[in-house]
């Protein structure tokens, strides 16, 4: 049998929800209890992203009878649900990334909710400039 997983690999940095705009859901002061100092600490909406970890193939084909298959950043609870639904899944042939998603998206009852970079305006009368 072919077995699938998870291998959750980011986003780790603050920066990268900074960097694309990712909402706060909530702002708080906090107290550390190492050294007293106060921090703003910010909760955003989630992102989880890695790789399908794939186990159970034929070793004369694949590297220790592995593979894996690279997964783009989603909403982590998208990310979760992939995680269960791949922890439960067993194969006999192996399946391709398209087909595992597509499989996925008819259990789950709706598209992944994928992470899409918002595009930069192409020039400075693209991003609205005011040129009164």
């Amino acid at each position: 049998m072919i077995t699938y997983s998870t291998n959750w690999m980011g986003p780790i940095a603050t920066r990268w929800y900074e960097d694309n705009n990712i909402p706060v859901l909530k702002e708080e002061w906090k107290t550390s209890i190492m050294n007293g100092n106060k921090y703003l600490h910010k909760e955003y909406v989630s992102y989880s992203g890695g790789r399908i970890d794939i186990y159970g193939l034929s070793e004369q084909n694949h590297y220790c009878g592995r593979d894996e298959y690279g997964l783009p950043v989603m909403l982590t609870e998208d990310y979760n649900a992939l995680s269960e639904y791949l922890n439960q899944l067993e194969t006999v042939t192996l399946w391709s990334y398209e087909d595992l998603i597509k499989n996925f998206e008819q259990h789950l009852g709706h598209s992944i909710r994928w992470f899409k970079k918002a595009e930069k305006p192409k020039t400075w009368l693209d991003s609205g400039a005011n040129l009164l």
